[in-house]
């Protein structure tokens, strides 16, 4: 009778939709991966970032300015991208169900339907360039349109995601036989997810 009551009262609670968004620890986004891949460099090791401004305030950061690409590899080569959320939990870094993987990098930053277009590939006034160059040929540069960074996340129906994450990324270039080159490319967003609503 008791399994019933609680069944009962558990499928009788609602649960109503939030909105968290990400608040950035560090202004200037990047961070060095804390346990990258061995021999990886971080972002400004991969890219002149000195032109980019980064100005954070409530609404996310404000991002505008260019990259010029320091790393050097062969256009022939095959970028390999990846992402995973990690949450801080007593005292470690947690893997979380979300991460994403595009064995194919340069042939799919423009897509409109992946995660590195809405928030980052969308706001290249020189696509054409970029497309050309991908993001490995040293010496290109990325101009960027001003625009908003601003992580939310709406319609969650967990109860509860606050606390502290990371978005660890790491990028690795392959050789036409499928040989990883060195070094490989890993940075991290670090932050503190906040209920809006």
């Amino acid at each position: 009778m008791l399994a019933i009551l609680l069944i009962l009262s558990i499928s009788g609670a609602s649960v109503q939709a939030a909105e968290y968004r990400l608040v950035f620890e560090d202004p200037n986004i990047y961070s060095s991966c804390t346990d990258g891949p061995h021999g990886s460099i971080g972002v400004y090791d991969a890219f002149n970032m000195d032109d980019m401004v980064f100005d954070q305030d409530e609404e996310g950061i404000h991002i505008s300015g260019n990259i010029t690409t320091k790393w050097d590899f062969p256009r022939s080569d095959r970028l390999s991208a990846r992402f995973h959320i990690m949450h801080y939990d007593r005292g470690t870094w947690e893997p979380t169900i979300i991460n994403h993987h595009s064995p194919d990098f340069c042939a799919v930053m423009f897509d409109e339907n992946l995660f590195w277009f809405k928030y980052w590939f969308g706001n290249i006034v020189n696509r054409e360039e970029l497309q050309e160059q991908c993001i490995t040929t040293k010496g290109t540069v990325w101009v960027f349109k001003p625009f908003l960074m601003s992580m939310r996340i709406q319609n969650i129906l967990i109860p509860n995601i606050r606390g502290r994450y990371k978005v660890v990324y790491t990028f690795e270039a392959f050789d036409e036989n499928n040989k990883r080159r060195t070094p490989s490319l890993c940075f991290e967003i670090r932050g503190d997810a906040e209920k809006i609503k």
